[in-house]
């Protein structure tokens, strides 16, 4: 049995004036419940910056102290986390939003303790995701995580696009979609690639043909290929994107 759509969406524009949670929904009732993972920074920047808190990166991970933990917690688990069930539900779909934390769906480990708390995925839990899509039912996952612990698990804050590239693996997806803001990548001709694998990728990258934003959205993919699932990038702008992604955008090969 081929497994779900494991679809990973922007927390805060995609979906805003587009057809996204139309999709969604319209996907859930043909049958095919698809599970979604969302990310949401630049509204935990937003958070913090009104908090008088700095966000400050390394390789492009979140360091997340005690005083950002709390904050990327609210705002992912919480806010932005339920902004997206309201608007799927509000599209005709039953949507229940939680965070990896919840029935420990995503255990992790600290990542580097320089980054604090942030996980890196080690095993993941997919009965809750599965009950919920065998009742009809659209899981949406916010990218905190936890660390086992005898008297209380540890909150960790982990990157959404690994988040979605390690559920989509657990749970044997169909493929990965990652929404975006562009039509695909673009080769050394600037022609969108229908298709790259990770060592056409890893050229373009060290080439600068791939650059800025798109770097990070080809390694989410490159990590998602590496797991055995294909991932692809498709333009979450145009109307209809997810109902017709088969043959849109760019696959990612192993």
């Amino acid at each position: 049995m081929t497994g779900p759509l494991v679809i990973k969406i922007g927390g805060s524009t995609l979906g805003s004036t587009d057809t996204t949670f139309r999709d969604i929904a319209g996907l859930a009732r043909a049958g095919a419940v698809p599970v979604v993972v969302h990310g949401g920074g630049a509204e935990a920047s937003r958070w913090l910056e009104r908090m008088g808190i700095a966000s400050r990166f390394e390789r492009g991970l979140r360091v997340t102290d005690a005083a950002v933990l709390p904050v990327v917690v609210a705002v992912f688990a919480g806010l932005v986390n339920k902004r997206i069930v309201a608007a799927i539900n509000a599209a005709g779909a039953i949507a229940v939003g939680f965070c990896g934390a919840d029935g420990r769906v995503l255990e992790c480990r600290l990542a580097d303790p320089a980054l604090g708390f942030v996980g890196e995925p080690e095993r993941v839990n997919t009965v809750p995701i599965e009950a919920l899509r065998n009742a009809g039912i659209i899981p949406v996952i916010g990218p905190i995580g936890c660390v086992p612990g005898e008297v209380a698990d540890q909150l960790v804050n982990v990157n959404a696009d690994t988040v979605a590239g390690n559920i989509a693996a657990a749970l044997g997806a169909e493929r990965l979609l990652f929404l975006t803001d562009v039509e695909g990548v673009r080769g050394a001709s600037g022609v969108v690639e229908p298709e790259l694998t990770g060592a056409d990728a890893r050229q373009l990258i060290a080439s600068g043909v791939i650059s800025g934003g798109m770097i990070p959205k080809i390694e989410a993919c490159l990590h998602a290929a590496s797991l055995g699932v294909l991932a692809q990038i498709i333009d979450g702008r145009v109307d209809g994107a997810l109902l017709g992604w088969r043959g849109k955008g760019t696959t990612v090969r192993p």
